[in-house]
């Protein structure tokens, strides 16, 4: 049973929070890999639809939030590509095998109860030639940091909808049976908890 604070503060916040102007480089150069039926894990309120490019001929957003997708919804009407959205968990897409071009997440990773098999999921309807693009926070190099981000994330996932601040993106990632052709990882600001970036492209092993 979701609670009022999951279901009525949890998606404005949310969308307030992803709206930081610092994201839109990482936005940006996410979607410029963007091409072909693209599926977007966790489309939240939408914020990624105005950056889609021409390439791209249509995109399947998924996400678990009913408030979420009301937002994505009028962004989608005005968005310049295909938009269907399904309200729902990345970890059982409603998807053929190997129908999916590109999957897209962008800050959604940290939030799935079952990361590995989200990502097993993805990497099932990914066409042979697919690409997973991702833009995650997670698990900072420094020992220093991550020590902290483990301490604090029980409590953090409790008041953040979910948010785990020392998920190994990479990992997971690679784990789930992704092959690694470029990822870049840093920190974004402080604080230096929330903010230990990974940028990355991955296909299907």
């Amino acid at each position: 049973m979701v609670g009022w604070y999951e279901r009525s503060l949890i998606p404005p916040l949310t969308h307030l929070a992803m709206r930081n102007r610092r994201l839109l480089p990482y936005r940006r150069r996410a979607l410029a890999e963007a091409e072909g039926a693209v599926l977007e894990i966790g489309i939240g309120s939408g914020l990624n639809l105005p950056l889609y490019g021409p390439h791209v001929r249509r995109v399947i957003g998924v996400d678990p939030s009913a408030g979420l997708l009301r937002r994505a919804a009028r962004a989608g009407a005005a968005a310049p590509v295909a938009v269907d959205l399904l309200r729902g968990s990345a970890e059982s897409l409603p998807l053929p095998d190997a129908s999916i071009d590109v999957a897209v997440t962008t800050w959604s990773l940290c939030t799935i109860p079952d990361p590995g098999r989200a990502l097993t999921e993805v990497r099932r309807v990914l066409r042979p030639t697919g690409r997973l693009v991702f833009v995650e926070h997670g698990l900072a190099a420094d020992e220093g940091v991550a020590r902290w981000q483990r301490r604090l994330t029980p409590l953090w996932r409790r008041c953040a909808g979910g948010c785990h601040l020392d998920r190994p993106m990479a990992e997971l990632v690679a784990g789930a049976g992704f092959a690694l052709s470029r990822l870049h990882t840093g920190y974004l600001a402080s604080p230096r908890l929330l903010t230990f970036m990974y940028e990355g492209i991955a296909a299907p092993r």
